[in-house]
């Protein structure tokens, strides 16, 4: 099969997927774009959002659309590395046997990860990166597609531990969940108050994943559209001299390189899933702001003056 056909493929199996989803979920279109975007892409994303907005409900149904293996994490302050990688146990020989942890599934959950302590946070941190885990010296390879869809609650930080830059830059994606439009809060409460269970069908199977995600990799990119991504993300850091006034005042930190291979990435595929065989620059700018949200770090001086990193974003775009 050509790669043209193989799109047009994408195009429509992504759409049968949305109307999958939405059996479940209403509304949250962005969100899950954007989701579907980092799994085709092969990245892992971010979801902030108040508690209550379906998050898990939204990756689970997402996971059985897909047709993969789902399981969840709940991160919490006593939580250790072994519960995610799993461990050595001595069995009945009196041979060492690796019983698998949690982490060994297509797509990981990692509820609140901002509640665990930075060395369980550190334990994801390979396995999103390198794709293996290493116990006591022995290299676990992960099963293919690997995604880890992790969440965050932007309220209540009391006892949380915030998420270091190298692991905020292993995802691709960090994306706000708002709350749900009045319409769609009166059919959510419909939905969810009834006896109707939606039933979600299976529409893809790993392989098809990996397939996908190997045809991005193949959608060729115009020199242009690769140098507005760099240079975009150059604007984002305060000692470049390409950086406008107002990073120069409120940022502290840009993003980094990986920030602008993720831009082309997503850019492919917001290109491929939108029927289209090479992205542009209006696919580079609509997938900017989710990709350097969590990458730029802001002063003092923009959290006193109001600034957000999406008002920030918005100027520089």
């Amino acid at each position: 099969m050509s790669d043209v056909t193989a799109i047009d493929n994408l195009v429509k199996k992504h759409q049968e997927l949305k109307k999958e989803i939405a059996k479940i979920i209403i509304g949250q279109d962005e969100v899950i774009d954007q989701i579907l975007i980092s799994i085709f892409a092969g990245g892992h994303a971010l979801l902030v959002g108040v508690p209550g907005l379906a998050k898990t409900l939204m990756v689970n149904t997402i996971s059985q659309a897909l047709g993969l293996q789902f399981k969840r994490i709940q991160f919490t302050p006593d939580l250790m590395p072994s519960d995610i990688l799993g461990s050595e146990i001595l069995d009945e020989s009196r041979t060492f046997k690796f019983i698998k942890g949690p982490i060994f599934s297509n797509i990981i959950l990692a509820d609140e990860i901002n509640r665990t302590p930075p060395k369980t946070q550190a334990a994801l941190l390979e396995a999103m990166q390198e794709k293996t885990v290493t116990v006591a010296g022995h290299n676990y390879k992960l099963d293919a597609p690997y995604f880890v869809l992790a969440t965050q609650n932007p309220i209540e930080q009391e006892g949380t531990y915030p998420l270091p830059e190298a692991q905020l830059d292993r995802f691709m994606f960090a994306i706000n969940l708002e709350y749900p439009s009045f319409e769609e809060e009166v059919n959510v409460v419909k939905a969810t108050t009834s006896n109707h269970k939606a039933q979600i069908n299976a529409l893809f199977n790993a392989q098809e994943i990996i397939d996908f995600q190997q045809l991005v990799r193949r959608i060729p990119v115009a020199d242009n559209v690769i140098e507005y991504a760099v240079a975009l993300v150059g604007k984002t850091r305060p000692k470049s001299e390409a950086a406008p006034a107002i990073v120069k005042e409120y940022i502290d930190w840009g993003a980094g390189p990986r920030a602008s291979q993720n831009l082309i990435l997503a850019a492919k595929t917001h290109a491929a899933v939108n029927g289209k065989y090479s992205p542009d620059i209006e696919d580079v700018k609509a997938v900017a702001t989710g990709i350097l949200r969590h990458r730029i770090i802001k002063n003092y001086k923009a959290e006193a003056e109001g600034y957000t990193e999406d008002s920030i974003i918005a100027k520089i775009l």
